[in-house]
């Protein structure tokens, strides 16, 4: 009986373990990590022991999803519910990806919980806001089906118990349409529990160190991947359809460097897994890229671990300052407008500056505090020694901005969001940041089916696309919360439009 009870304990424990890994781990933040960087822990949202063994593989299934981040997942679920046999094959050795790297939130016009809560949006304002911030470049098929299905998307994820419906504001929007899980936590831990949790409730097969490195196809259409497991054993699995959801390629400096040569002395906050191979294949396949000199630059960033710090910390009142101790730009302008004015500083860093109600408001912070990230101070003069800029100019700094906090007149920079709460509540607190590379709007080209295309705009027969492997979505900037969104409703969708075709053709 003691046995079984140590053994039950031990269990429950290393499972708790992994799963605060989720939320608190290296992948806490939004991105990935280059060559450069410290190497990350494997983290994510299952243990080893819920991924499954290689010997239940099997030789065909109705629906191949390459990778296991939130699209991935999401698709797979949506195809077992429509009837299908899915199977995910994910090359890193847990499940994630930059999903669990997520922090701020997922956006959605129209949803439940802003009506709740009395906030008034609407999917015209999702779209133009998200238009204006992506230089007007946008695809706008795939930008007003995304706005259009983002509160069912929410919706969608509350029934399978994963609830977001902590709203708060990200920079080059208007309203809070940034839905967070119900503490104020960093959306993608909590994202990648939840949706594990489903994949093995509905007893779908997820493989783990699956590395896909083809999609094969006879007589133009899909008929399979062959894929290498364990880095040994390659194998060819036959199915009707491949839905490719392996993200970005903000972890291959090659790749990116091949399209952004300036970016080269970046820093990347995404996960190493984001190198590009999914493009690599569709491209194999007879499907073509989009906008892949289109990479964007995170402001916030601490260098020394390449670490996200969330958009959320902002949003929920943050201010940057420079190391004279002043505001130097609107924080919540979008983030290639405030990554250009960090850039434009002589040393090219900053400091968000909070207080103890935004870290009350954003538990990620407790996560950054843990890592070393984070100065503290009781009073604001104690705070500016720590960072080593001039205290008095800092506490003018701090009263000027509550003044124009309660005013809500930010006369000097324009700020009109993320202006709720005053910085008055000791102790304070500060974190040195600069831009790194955090997101690849570049992909393939996919229609609002998630359908692959070619070149002369045809769909390739069985083969689909979710997330950030695809481009065209965001344009030229991606707006803060619309990469959690874009997974979920185009990982739904492929799920969806998978399924429907795997029917068709039996």
């Amino acid at each position: 009986m003691k046995k079984n009870v140590a053994t039950a304990l031990i269990l429950i424990m290393s499972f708790a373990l992994v799963i605060s890994g989720c939320g608190n781990g290296k992948y806490l933040s939004e991105g990935s990590t280059t060559k450069e960087q410290p190497k990350t822990e494997a983290v994510s949202g299952a243990s080893k022991s819920e991924y499954t063994p290689l010997d239940q593989l099997k030789d065909k299934y109705d629906v191949i999803i390459v990778g296991a981040g939130g699209a991935g997942m999401t698709a797979a679920i949506e195809a077992k519910a429509k009837g299908m046999n899915p199977v995910i094959f994910e090359k890193m050795e847990t499940a994630g990806g930059n999903t669990n790297k997520s922090s701020s939130g997922m956006n959605a016009s129209e949803s439940k919980f802003q009506k709740e809560q009395g906030i008034k949006d609407s999917n015209d304002l999702f779209y133009d806001e998200t238009l204006k911030g992506g230089k007007g470049t946008n695809d706008k098929d795939l930008l007003r089906y995304f706005v259009d299905h983002s509160a069912a998307a929410i919706d969608w994820l509350d029934s399978i118990g994963i609830r977001l419906d902590n709203l708060t504001i990200t920079g080059g929007m208007s309203v809070k349409r940034t839905h967070r899980p119900t503490d104020g936590s960093a959306v993608g831990g909590y994202l990648v529990k939840g949706l594990v949790e489903n994949v093995h409730k509905n007893n779908i097969p997820l493989f783990v160190n699956a590395d896909v490195k083809e999609i094969a196809q006879k007589d133009g259409k899909v008929t399979g991947v062959k894929v290498v497991f364990d880095k040994k054993d390659e194998k060819v699995i036959s199915a009707n359809a491949v839905i490719v959801a392996t993200g970005g390629f903000g972890a291959n400096f090659d790749m990116m460097t091949k399209y952004r040569p300036d970016l080269k002395g970046y820093v990347t906050t995404n996960q190493p897994g984001s190198t590009g191979d999914g493009i690599t294949m569709i491209e194999k396949a007879g499907g073509y890229t989009v906008d892949m000199d289109q990479i964007q630059v995170h402001p916030t960033v601490n260098q020394a671990k390449s670490y996200l710090i969330g958009e959320a910390v902002r949003g929920e009142g943050g201010i940057l300052v420079y190391g004279d101790a002043k505001r130097f730009h609107n924080e919540m302008d979008t983030r290639d407008n405030v990554t250009a004015a960090i850039n434009a500083l002589p040393k090219k860093y900053a400091w968000i500056v909070f207080d103890s109600g935004v870290k009350d408001r954003v538990k990620a912070i407790a996560q950054y505090q843990k890592m070393g990230l984070i100065v503290e101070g009781k009073t604001i003069e104690e705070l500016a020694k720590k960072m080593g800029v001039p205290a008095k100019q800092l506490n003018y700094t701090m009263k000027a901005w509550n003044i124009a906090v309660k005013q809500k007149n930010d006369w000097k920079f324009g700020r009109s969001t993320g202006m709720d709460h005053d910085l008055s509540q000791g102790p304070f607190y500060a974190t040195k940041i600069a831009p790194g590379i955090h997101y690849t709007m570049g992909g393939v080209k996919i229609n609002t089916n998630t359908e692959v295309l070619t070149k002369e705009g045809k769909a390739i027969p069985g083969l689909y696309a979710a997330g950030e492997v695809t481009g065209g979505l965001h344009g030229q900037n991606r707006i803060g919360g619309n990469s959690v969104a874009d997974i979920v409703i185009f990982g739904y969708q492929a799920g969806d439009k998978a399924a429907e075709f795997v029917k068709a053709a039996k």
